[in-house]
């Protein structure tokens, strides 16, 4: 079985194609100054002409769906909807702030994945490895960095002595107040981990098909957590 795996909650994207056996097939990611509409057809085609398929050859199609980017949401959904309606394929969506955890599977310690929600807040949720799967500890939710720290110390209070992993581009952004609120308890991991994989996508969407999790495309929208900007001055 073979998965198309499209990443666009963020301003680095990317795609992934990967199998239920072999894993891995390609991945691309690009970090440019342009949007994903320019980008995103021409790097799913790149990855499936260097991987000798066709888009025929896909199974299954995952996608996260949020939160992130109103726009680049919106375009992914948009494009992943075209081609399983063109297809017959089924869809996977899978939650951002999760792929974007798995970049740290079996990791000992919490995972705090973090988000620039803008207007002074992030994008957030506290992840905990156990039976080989990530579960939640805090949900995903849009909040101001300080009460993300206080929701963390009392989630952890009686384990606040152990370490925890901040990642993610909103990790970066309040790096300094997260420093002075945990102490040496913070840990940042290197870049290239702090931002959500096509590759995670694709497995997470493997493991999804397998349990049959399939998203209905009709109904199928971005899990945005807030309003975007356009319905709040809407309905004022």
């Amino acid at each position: 079985m073979k998965i198309l795996a499209v990443e666009t909650s963020t301003m680095l994207g990317g795609v992934a194609v990967a199998d239920d056996l072999n894993g891995l097939i390609a991945e691309v990611r690009l970090n440019i100054k342009s949007t994903h509409s320019e980008r995103l057809m021409t790097e799913i085609d790149h990855v499936l002409k260097q991987s000798g398929l066709e888009i025929s050859d896909i199974d299954a199609f995952a996608l996260t769906i949020g939160p992130g980017s109103f726009t680049g949401l919106r375009i992914g959904l948009s494009t992943v909807k075209g081609f399983s309606y063109a297809t017959g394929k089924p869809i996977v969506s899978v939650p951002t702030l999760e792929a974007l955890a798995w970049n740290f599977y079996y990791c000992r310690y919490p995972v705090c994945t973090m988000l620039d929600a803008r207007k002074e807040e992030v994008y957030a949720a506290l992840f905990r490895w156990e039976s080989e799967r990530f579960v939640r500890l805090i949900d995903e939710v849009s909040v101001n960095a300080d009460k993300l720290l206080e929701k963390i110390r009392v989630k952890l209070e009686n384990t606040i002595d152990q370490e925890i992993i901040f990642t993610g581009e909103g990790a970066l952004l309040y790096k300094d107040k997260i420093v002075e609120v945990m102490k040496g308890k913070a840990v940042f991991p290197p870049l290239e981990k702090m931002i959500p994989s096509p590759a995670n996508v694709a497995s997470m969407g493997i493991q999804k098909v397998l349990r049959g999790e399939f998203s209905e495309p009709v109904s199928l929208i971005p899990y945005y957590i807030r309003r975007s900007e356009a319905e709040i001055k809407r309905d004022a």
